[in-house]
């Protein structure tokens, strides 16, 4: 049982919180219904990313077994065979689809959404991921479906600034976690995965620059929007770009000076300085949209 929970990834649903973010930003925290949605549409999702996780290990099992930290992974271990792989894999993605019956409406266009991600997904497990940026990309789309699937699910609109800084993000995040393959390709000589060749330090560093720009810019233009403005009632919220750009720098540094970008999830969940830097952008967005305005 140990060993089917490590395979399901349970720690990567942290992931899918970004499914609430129509709600933070649609102003819609104190509605019990829209949060409720959203919550239904995390699970489901998790569901759905971790049928992926079966496949992604059944895939890469060979070259798993000669990763030094991805060769403990219960299938390139042999704890769990390539059979039982695909059953958890059908049951993870049934489960997903049958836990977006307990939405109140919207089923329908919310589960084509999560059908697509695990379509898309699979295509990326088997071809897509072997070819350089393309990967990047497609990791990046992920979470704007999850966004997607969380405004259908609330019926809440999306801004299109909030999707562009979701894929930009995204994009910035996973142009990091390569950055950590190309450090131990060049450590090791053995490039962790197909398309780590296609990827050098200088191309990276350059990337993450540029995306994590181009965040901090679109972040900003969110904020002093007319649209904005006019949604919250509020021209304040351009004071909290400055906790944007502590987080970007402070992940770039983790990258780049620490070099432990490998797995965003994990630097989330032990980073106190990015606990605190999202925590406290948290915090301010919701004293300015909810506090502030009416003072």
């Amino acid at each position: 049982m140990k060993n089917l929970i490590r395979l399901i990834r349970p720690h990567q649903w942290i992931k899918n919180l970004v499914v609430l973010l129509p709600v933070f930003f649609g102003g819609a925290l104190l509605q019990p219904e829209a949060v409720y949605a959203a919550l239904v549409t995390v699970l489901s999702f998790s569901f759905a990313a971790s049928s992926i996780y079966c496949l992604n290990d059944i895939v890469d099992v060979e070259d798993d077994r000669r990763h030094p930290v991805k060769c403990h992974r219960p299938m390139a271990s042999g704890a769990i065979t390539v059979v039982q792989g695909y059953l958890l894999m059908a049951l993870m993605f049934a489960l997903s689809m049958v836990s977006t019956l307990l939405l109140s409406s919207h089923q329908t266009e919310t589960a084509s959404v999560i059908l697509f991600y695990w379509l898309l997904n699979i295509a990326y497990c088997l071809r897509l991921k072997r070819y350089a940026i393309i990967d990047v990309c497609i990791v990046a789309f992920g979470f704007v479906l999850r966004i997607l699937a969380g405004g259908y699910a609330t019926d809440i609109r999306l801004s299109r600034w909030i999707v562009l800084m979701t894929f930009l993000l995204m994009l910035f995040l996973s142009f990091a976690k390569r950055r950590d393959d190309v450090v131990r390709m060049n450590e090791t000589g053995h490039a962790p995965r197909q398309n780590t060749i296609r990827y050098n330090l200088t191309f990276i560093n350059q990337s993450i620059t540029i995306t994590a720009s181009v965040t901090l810019v679109c972040y900003i233009m969110y904020t002093v929007s007319p649209e904005t403005i006019q949604n919250f009632h509020t021209d304040y919220l351009y004071l909290t770009s400055v906790f944007v750009l502590v987080g970007l720098l402070r992940y770039i540094q983790i990258s780049v000076v620490d070099k432990k970008s490998g797995d965003p999830t994990k630097v989330m969940l032990h980073d106190r300085f990015m606990q605190c830097t999202v925590l406290a952008f948290g915090l301010a967005f919701l004293f300015i949209i909810y506090v502030l305005k009416n003072i």
